[in-house]
């Protein structure tokens, strides 16, 4: 796990502090081996069951609500089921993306699928789904109704934005456009919702929606900024690691240098395994055609644009410090 800067770790250890009884309550709603899956995959609970005491987990999302909760003046207590439903499908996701993708670490442990099975862990990611829509139906709030339904939205926007990256994966030819509308839906959508919680359950919710743009720029620069790091981070340059690299996956970088560089395509065309010495070529191929200079400044692009939409809003001076420095910590962590 990318360990994030060290000024956003009071956010991040303040988030896990409100958030631990929340998502401990919802998980004590299931029971059996639904219980001990889910309450795995959070942390909540070892590989034999016994209680941690704690969450996994970067928690960015949730703490995106509860910072935009802050800066807006809504209260805490209001938005925290609303924070909990976003961790809770977002661990949804990981279980099912897990299975879809045969990875069998996740947060260095086992993931749920590689210990307990396929068809269990497609019914936990479920099972998480439906603990998301529970809590946050649990709270008495004007604007609960409308949560829901964006939940709900989002999840389908989550869906279709997996189903494109798991096309792309068999497609020859993917554009950039493409590229970037998968990074909508499959990361861009939950952050947007996390950040439109936020306001929606205050006196700014009329701004709901601005808010939600915020974040779902925010989701995308993220995304761009974690394909950069795939490849050009300390190891990856190497040639070792670059595991979405190795697996050919349609990185925003490798989308980008495919339809430049004819030499990378033939090399993708290949059923041959990247060994070091490949993968430290395809390195060089992706970065000779600006792929790197182009996925930087997308992603510099998107956080303006994402900015942008919040700016001249009267937002709480210190919580807009603090988002700004969350924002700042997700893309250079990648």
């Amino acid at each position: 796990m990318t360990v994030l800067s060290h000024p956003v770790q009071p956010i991040l250890a303040r988030t896990r502090q409100q958030l631990l009884p929340v998502l401990s309550a919802a998980i004590d709603r299931l029971d059996g081996p639904l219980r001990h899956m889910c309450g795995y995959q959070l942390g909540l609970l070892e590989l034999d069951g016994t209680p941690t005491g704690r969450l996994d987990g970067k928690l960015l999302r949730p703490a995106f609500t509860l910072l935009c909760a802050d800066a807006t003046g809504a209260r805490t207590a209001d938005v925290l089921p609303a924070a909990a439903a976003v961790e809770l499908l977002h661990n949804a996701c990981l279980v099912h993306d897990d299975v879809m993708d045969r990875d069998l670490l996740r947060r260095h442990r086992p993931t749920v699928w590689a210990h307990f099975g396929i068809g269990e862990a497609i019914l936990a990611g479920d099972a998480l789904i439906g603990l998301a829509f529970e809590v946050l139906a649990d709270r008495e709030h004007p604007a609960a109704r409308a949560a829901l339904s964006h939940l709900a939205v989002t999840l389908r926007q989550l869906g279709q934005g997996q189903e494109r990256d798991l096309r792309a994966s068999a497609e020859t030819e993917v554009s950039v456009a493409d590229c970037l509308a998968t990074f909508a839906g499959k990361t861009g959508s939950l952050f947007g919702c996390a950040c439109r919680f936020g306001a929606l359950f205050g006196p700014a919710g009329a701004e709901a929606e601005r808010f939600d743009r915020f974040g779902t720029d925010l989701g995308i620069a993220f995304q761009l900024a974690d394909d950069l790091l795939d490849i050009w981070s300390d190891t990856a340059v190497t040639g070792k690691p670059a595991s979405d690299l190795r697996a050919r996956r349609k990185s925003a970088p490798v989308v980008y240098a495919l339809a430049a560089s004819s030499e990378l395509r033939d090399i993708y065309a290949t059923d041959a395994e990247f060994d070091d010495a490949t993968t430290a070529r395809v390195i060089a191929l992706i970065e000779a055609t600006g792929a790197r200079a182009w996925t930087e400044g997308e992603a510099s692009a998107r956080t303006r644009a994402a900015w942008g939409e919040i700016d001249g809003l009267a937002l709480d001076p210190a919580a807009r410090g603090e988002l700004a420095q969350l924002a700042a910590a997700i893309l250079e962590a990648g």
